[in-house]
């Protein structure tokens, strides 16, 4: 070896230095991107961005969201100047619609104090989503019911894909998406993680992946599959709830991939249980089973009014939504008829791939529309009693019958969620 070259134990120094230095640069990007995550507008920026937004709001007469419906110059101008403790401005909760003229409800709220700060606001569109006077009546207390009342919507697999029951949870103590900082992401990442590798439940227990760690081969593989959330959602992003992505953000699934856990998406949590077929009740225990497991150790945020509190208020109250991949060909060849007939039912009608979408080959995402006012069992049974009825109303339409109509647009809805989990 030449004197200038660097002995073994030179290059062992520099090579630990090299990765002492990598080391040092992602933790100071980590730094810059949660000081960035944390610069907020200034009043005078607010203001105006308000100021704005309400008027191209109250120009476009083509807009059907809620938001545009129920915000008046009176709530408006009594509204603009607000803050909540965490400093959740009104523009902070409507950004999103302010931006986005398509969506269906057009507002979130920023952490919970939103909801009896900007009441005038959010009442009305809570009433009229969920078909209640929340002035009048206030939430139940959870009642899971007995999953056995559910049987097999369609035992010879003629007519559903799969079935899917979900519900959101925000923790307590902490901040919705748009107010929570770096290290509360983490945090939440981290307790959840313990929580549920601890599960006892044999059909429950899976693997926890944080999306920051992840291999890009998984990731694309569960992206692909329709079970991971992605970043990119609009209706999230100008919501201000992807901040710091994908710190804090993670997926827990069983072998099976009947059993999902989302962390840090939309709520804080989304628990997914569904699988092939029919057979709702055996969907719905297993996530009554996971709710309970889950729910010993981590404290959810509620209330008397409103039930759990969660991000988007039609997510309110039970935040249950029960949904299947159900054939339609029939009559699902009149878009507008089907959701007349949903709509008798209270359900709600999806394209294939979830909301934003489009029905592939006759088949339909349909769910539970209320959530709020009723329990976790008759918001479950309004899915079941509804599709049961569809099922019958398309044996009984013929081929051609049900003349689709000129197409019209759909208003899209504000719950981001890639529905179809685990579909192809």
């Amino acid at each position: 070896m030449c004197e200038a070259c660097p002995s073994d134990e030179e290059v062992a120094q520099m090579v630990q230095d090299l990765a002492d230095a990598k080391q040092e640069i992602c933790c100071l990007k980590k730094e810059i991107i949660s000081f960035k995550g944390e610069i907020r507008r200034s009043s005078s920026e607010v203001a105006l961005a308000l100021e704005e937004g309400f008027q191209k709001l109250e120009e476009n007469v083509d807009c059907e969201s809620s938001l545009k419906r129920h915000l008046t110059k009176e709530v408006f101008d009594e509204l603009k100047d607000k803050k909540t403790a965490l400093k959740s401005t009104l523009l902070d909760c409507i950004q999103s619609g302010l931006e986005n003229h398509d969506s269906g409800v057009g507002i979130y709220a920023s952490d919970a104090e939103c909801y009896d700060l900007f009441a005038p606001l959010f009442n009305p569109i809570i009433d009229e989503y969920h078909g209640i006077n929340s002035a009048e009546v206030f939430h139940p207390e959870s009642d899971w019911g007995d999953s056995g009342n559910f049987e097999n919507l369609d035992p010879e697999n003629e007519f559903i894909v799969s079935t899917r029951v979900r519900c959101g949870r925000s923790i307590a103590g902490f901040p919705f998406n748009p107010c929570l900082k770096m290290a509360q992401y983490e945090e939440i990442m981290e307790r959840v993680k313990t929580v549920l590798e601890g599960l006892e439940w044999e059909d429950l227990r899976g693997e926890f992946h944080p999306l920051e760690t992840m291999c890009e081969e998984l990731k694309q593989q569960l992206i692909d599959d329709h079970y991971l959330f992605k970043e990119g959602d609009r209706f999230l992003q100008t919501a201000n709830a992807c901040r710091f992505w994908p710190i804090g953000r993670a997926i827990f699934y069983n072998e099976a991939k009947t059993f999902v856990v989302w962390v840090n998406e939309e709520d804080h949590l989304r628990i997914i249980s569904m699988e092939k077929g029919g057979d709702l009740g055996a969907v719905y225990q297993r996530l009554v089973n996971a709710v309970a497991a889950i729910g010993k150790d981590i404290a959810f945020s509620r209330s008397d009014r409103f039930g759990y509190l969660t991000f988007c208020p039609s997510n309110l109250g039970t935040t249950i939504r029960a949904s299947v991949h159900i054939k339609l060909p029939n009559l699902g060849a009149n878009r507008v008829k089907l959701d007349e007939e949903a709509a008798k039912y209270n359900l709600q009608v999806r394209g294939t791939r979830g909301e934003h979408t489009e029905s592939e080959g006759g088949v339909f995402d349909i769910s539970n529309k209320r959530r709020l006012g009723l329990t976790e069992f008759e918001a479950v049974s309004e899915m079941y009693n509804g599709i049961r009825q569809l099922i019958v109303l398309e044996k009984s339409t013929e081929p051609g019958e049900a003349t689709a109509s000129a197409d019209e647009p759909i208003l899209v809805e504000d719950d981001a969620e890639p529905a179809a989990v685990g579909e192809e």
